[in-house]
């Protein structure tokens, strides 16, 4: 007997045109679209892909800028198996040279904005604006679960990046660990201002048009029209990363707005001080999302956690993202005892399939059927901690410290706008830590910064140097992360 195929991206999203055609699916400014007419403008330009030889598996590379085409773009690649390789506008042209050659593309997709870089970095390729790309025909209903869709490029921060293949299968069990971990409806609408060459752009939205919902995109982050979206639509996760809740809650106390409903809100909150947790969620009667994940795993393994309105908690256990098998491993790949640090390993249904052309770094990170992610948890009573990534760890006078650990008692002071803990060569002790600061007030000086390390930190712990920054002083990625090795390089 044959076996049925498994969900697949195209096939949802137009499955919601079927069933509520006039239902509203995407917002750009003054622009709506409703699910019927999404499905039309995405099947002409899958025939505009399937018209310049565009074929199952194909990498179409997209550089743009936020719009509403580039989703339909990526809907069009999931309708004939294409894989759409988002790329990053934010690199230099040689990085960004790399990110495309990486991928062989079939065609290079870019905006009126982005044209003349599409043309330098893309020297040799077959390169189409996004306004030539849609023509009338057909096109072949090809692509299925066991499929390729994106291609999502990692931060790169020590080195080049890697191009992360995000199957369709797994596009599919994102959106539903999305849904069940934050406790979102169908319908609710999401707010794409993230870059769309980032899961938090892409990811999120494609979810949001397979259960029915609206998007709402914004050319990158303004924090005026994401406060006039929240006015207009009930919002299911509204995605802050940590470097644009300061924005946003100045723009809702200005307006003091009607808010339709938001369930959740903000990432990462490791990363950020508790006074704004608390200031962010009680503002809109919203909960705080205690998450931790990365491109190649969605939401998991560890984003089950909701941090309730006006709470600050002095630390952010976390909770097991649904449909997710963790294990906590030493360098053998041994089950570390319960409070005690491990590499965070896991299995699920949201895994991507590797690292695209680099057999190197997928023999690294896989074993045993198990993906190793690199970051280190303890496992407690009360859920997973963060302790730090398994690359950067400070070794001081034979001691292993955790950056993490320091930094989460510095953000727990309201007088901290954001802070990171870096290492710096010793002559004795071979490295030792040191806390870059950015800070709200001049109390919180050098001395104020030790006392409050002193009575939460073991000795070996304590910083042994404090550095002010300006918070616009910090190097930071796409994604609102401090670049903690660019930081290093500021206080060596």
């Amino acid at each position: 007997m044959q076996q049925p195929d498994d969900p697949a991206v195209y096939r949802l999203f137009a499955m919601r045109a079927q069933v509520a055609p006039d239902a509203l699916a995407l917002v750009q400014g003054d622009m709506r679209l409703t699910y019927a007419e999404l499905l039309d403008e995405v099947d002409r330009f899958a025939a505009g892909l399937h018209a310049r030889g565009i074929a199952r598996s194909d990498r179409v590379a997209i550089l743009s800028e936020n719009r509403w085409e580039y989703l339909a773009i990526q809907l069009a690649c999931a309708r004939i198996g294409a894989i759409a390789a988002c790329q990053n506008w934010r690199l230099a042209v040689p990085e960004l040279r790399h990110c495309i050659t990486l991928v062989s593309p079939a065609l290079l997709v870019c905006s009126e904005r982005y044209a003349e870089t599409a043309q330098t970095a893309g020297a040799g390729l077959s390169i189409c604006r996004i306004e030539d790309l849609q023509v009338a025909g057909d096109s072949p209903l090809a692509g299925g679960a066991d499929d390729g869709l994106l291609i999502i490029y990692t931060s790169g921060t020590t080195g080049l990046p890697k191009a992360a293949l995000i199957g369709q299968r797994a596009e599919v069990w994102r959106s539903c660990v999305l849904r069940m971990d934050l406790g979102l409806a169908a319908d609710d609408a999401y707010v794409a201002w993230a870059p769309m060459f980032h899961m938090g752009g892409t990811e999120h939205s494609l979810a949001t048009l397979m259960g029915g919902g609206t998007v709402i995109v914004t050319n990158g982050f303004d924090p005026a029209a994401i406060v006039d979206a929240i006015e207009q639509f009930r919002i299911g996760w509204l995605l802050l990363v940590p470097a644009t809740i300061e924005p946003v809650l100045a723009e809702l106390q200005a307006r003091d707005p009607v808010v339709m409903g938001v369930k959740v809100v903000g990432c990462m909150p490791d990363l950020v001080p508790s006074a704004t947790v608390a200031a962010i969620t009680g503002a809109l009667g919203a909960h705080y999302l205690d998450s931790f994940g990365a491109t190649e795993t969605g939401m998991p393994p560890l984003s089950a956690n909701l941090i309730p309105p006006g709470a600050a908690p002095a630390s952010y256990p976390k909770a097991l993202s649904m449909l997710t098998e963790l294990r906590l491993c030493d360098a053998d790949g041994r089950d570390v005892p319960r409070g005690q640090p491990g590499e965070a390993w896991l299995r699920a249904p949201t895994l991507f399939s590797g690292y695209w052309n680099n057999p190197d770094a997928n023999a690294e990170c896989f074993r045993d059927g198990w993906f190793r992610m690199g970051d280190l948890f303890r496992q407690e009573d009360d859920g997973f901690h963060f302790v730090g990534r398994a690359k950067y760890l400070i070794k001081s006078g034979g001691e292993n410290i955790y950056p993490a650990e320091i930094e989460r008692v510095l953000l727990a002071d309201p007088r901290v706008i954001d802070a990171i803990v870096v290492s710096r060569a010793d002559a004795k002790w071979g490295e030792v830590p040191v806390a870059v600061i950015a800070r709200n007030c001049d109390t919180l000086d050098e001395e104020a910064v030790l006392a409050m390390c002193r009575a939460n930190l073991a000795g070996y712990k304590q910083p042994r140097g404090v550095c002010f920054v300006d918070d616009s002083d910090f190097p930071r990625s796409a994604s609102g992360k401090i670049m903690r090795e660019a930081v290093e390089a500021m206080v060596a």
